[in-house]
């Protein structure tokens, strides 16, 4: 099956096009035996860096089936290995840069699926939405066509959705390497006339940051994730190991066992918890005025920033 893949994907690219005859062989010699392997992903790539037209259907294909190879070519399913990440991220830039928009999408779409991707997929896919916002320069960008320092509504939808992804530093949960890149970008652009949703986002990213959920949602790294599902598989699974296993790996599962055996939950509610991890500790206090301080003065979403602070608690 993947050398009758190859081959079709050496013929679609040989005149810099894929026609809908061409793409519906592809998706039934990809899709035939239900995965995509690394030879099928790899003549995926060598397709796409030749076309001279990038449509709709071809995106599509494209971002879909890479996703489907990095996410679940493997067990565990939906898991980004760091291996996997590096791959991606090797293929993508191998002349130092993103060259299309379909390649950003991907990576993207990947980062929102996964339950689990590495820090350095994400922060690189981050980087070069930055580069391309001080740059002027990249797939958003049509060429540099837009002011170099201009925040554009494509770059403000892709960075929502990474820094919130559930495939990030957790399930909504903003890392402080997202935080400190939303401020850079807020203090190259503060005299310029950036998008309408870039105050909301700068505003829900540090703020998030702050509040601690982090912590909160901190995800599995993907060993992790397979010793766990080995020892789901086991045939034989030992229940007081199981349960002893899980109280170490998540402190407060004791309380969601009461629940279910009928014994007194005696430790704080998630409310409670939930208002502990948005307080600002003294970390976060020192952190933030070091951000605000960068720039020498207080500007306009800074004050917003402050004002949500105080108004939320």
């Amino acid at each position: 099956m993947t050398t009758h893949f190859t081959e079709l994907a050496k013929r679609a690219a040989a005149d810099g096009q894929v026609s809908t005859a061409e793409l519906l062989a592809l998706r039934q010699q990809g899709w035939g035996d239900g995965i995509i392997t690394r030879e099928e992903a790899e003549a995926l790539f060598a397709v796409n860096d030749v076309l001279t037209d990038r449509d709709e259907e071809w995106c599509d294909f494209f971002v879909e089936a890479i996703g489907e190879y990095v996410l679940n070519g493997t067990e565990p399913r939906l898991q980004c290995s760091e291996a996997e990440a590096q791959w991606l991220i090797d293929r993508i830039d191998h002349d130092g840069v993103v060259e299309n928009l379909v390649e950003l999408e991907t990576i993207v779409r990947i980062v929102e699926r996964a339950q689990n991707t590495p820090v350095r997929l994400k922060d690189y896919v981050l980087a070069q939405v930055e580069r391309e916002v001080l740059t002027g320069i990249g797939p958003t960008r049509c060429g540099g066509a837009l002011c170099a320092t201009h925040i554009a509504s494509a770059e403000c939808r892709i960075i929502r959705r990474v820094i919130f992804a559930s495939g990030g530093h957790g399930p909504a949960a903003v890392s402080r390497f997202d935080a400190e890149m939303l401020f850079r970008l807020k203090d190259e652009t503060l005299a310029e006339e950036n998008a309408p949703e870039w105050d909301d986002l700068f505003l829900d990213g540090v703020s998030n940051y702050l509040k601690g959920f982090t912590l909160q949602n901190a995800q599995l790294d993907h060993d992790r994730a397979l010793e766990l599902q080995a020892f789901i598989a086991d045939s034989k699974p030992n229940v007081a190991r199981f349960m002893g296993r899980v109280a170490k790996e998540v402190p407060n599962a004791a309380n969601h066992f009461g629940k279910v055996f009928g014994r007194k939950n005696a430790g704080p509610s998630f409310a409670e918890r939930a208002e502990a991890g948005a307080e600002i500790t003294d970390h976060e206090q020192e952190w933030l005025e070091k951000m605000i301080d960068a720039d020498g003065e207080v500007d306009e979403l800074e004050r917003r920033l402050l004002a949500r602070i105080i108004e939320e608690g």
